[in-house]
């Protein structure tokens, strides 16, 4: 039996399509389930019990016996800066679930983020030494640092932990988040309505407007690198989750743009003052770590994921 929290989110539903996909249907659900846009992403997926994300934890030992909690769930809210919500659903809700796993002897695999490495001043290589130097730029980021860190201090752990930094993942699944979705469903959407995409201008004299760099990877491989982490490797720690290459955002709306078979329209517009000296130029996964752990599954090219994403699920709103 295997424990999903944030199981209707973006993340957490591929992962319940993908551990579906791989014949694994004995499933513990956990989330907030009052959002009819969240539980569209579970139509039609296979799952023992739902299980609301508070009752969980109060009863997270009665649900028989588990074999794996992948910990998802969390709040992602970059604009969020309500530093009290962070440490009740990011920080104190995986010390309780971590405290579980280890009590119990169950492994445990749990969402950390590229957020901690704030402005990259301090590189995105997740050597655990490193770790304790980096400065996250908001509250979301520092939650998962001040987690991360916690875990790195414990003497008593799960038989096998993993904690993954996720880079800029994309994909079918992100309907509901709003602002917070990727780059490619808001450029889908004003190119549908407007004919143009726009982005951020560069404020920044070695990047030029739309050179702005991101580690882009699509959810569908997120999904297998979560699948040989829950059961082909015995390695624990935190690792970074990225294809380890960057690409610029004009290379993602020429992408865009062909996966739509239209002429280029790109607008650029000055990046908001507000967040314009947190902005990050450059992202890029280190994945040495991962691939002497023994991942060697090949990542999807940007250009290949963006034309799956557009053709096969933006076009129709269809769900993974």
């Amino acid at each position: 039996m295997i424990v999903v929290t944030g199981a209707a989110g973006f993340i957490g539903s591929c992962l319940v399509q993908g551990l579906n996909e791989s014949g694994f249907n004995d499933l513990i659900l956990v989330d907030d389930f009052s959002s009819f846009e969240k539980n569209k992403n579970l139509e039609g997926k296979k799952y023992l019990l739902k299980v609301d994300r508070n009752e969980f934890i109060e009863n997270i030992g009665s649900y028989g016996p588990v074999d794996m909690i992948y910990h998802i769930g969390a709040r992602t809210d970059t604009t969020e800066f309500n530093k009290s919500i962070f440490d009740e659903l990011n920080v104190n809700y995986s010390k309780s679930i971590w405290a579980f796993c280890t009590k119990n002897q169950i492994p445990l695999i749990y969402a950390s983020s590229a957020a901690t490495y704030g402005n990259g001043e301090n590189g995105f290589d997740d050597d655990p030494t490193i770790i304790p130097r980096l400065k996250p730029l908001n509250p979301y980021g520092l939650s998962k640092q001040e987690f991360d860190m916690w875990v790195l201090e414990q003497k008593e752990c799960p038989p096998v932990w993993v904690g993954l930094k996720f880079f800029n993942v994309f994909g079918p699944n992100e309907y509901h988040k709003g602002r917070m979705a990727s780059v490619i469903l808001h450029a889908y959407r004003q190119i549908k309505e407007a004919g143009t995409m726009k982005l951020f201008m560069s404020h920044h004299p070695e990047y030029k407007h739309g050179g702005q760099k991101r580690d882009f990877i699509y959810v569908k491989d997120v999904v297998k690198a979560l699948l040989f982490w829950g059961g082909q490797s015995n390695a624990s720690g935190i690792f970074n989750l990225g294809t380890g290459k960057a690409r610029t955002f004009n290379d993602l709306a020429h992408a865009i743009f062909n996966a739509l078979e239209l002429k280029e329209n790109i607008e650029y517009i000055p990046t908001p003052e507000d967040i314009r000296d947190k902005y990050q130029y450059y992202t890029q996964a280190s994945m040495k770590r991962t691939l002497d752990a023994g991942y060697n599954e090949s990542f999807m090219t940007l250009e290949d994921a963006v034309k799956d994403y557009v053709q096969n699920y933006l076009s129709t709103d269809a769900y993974w």
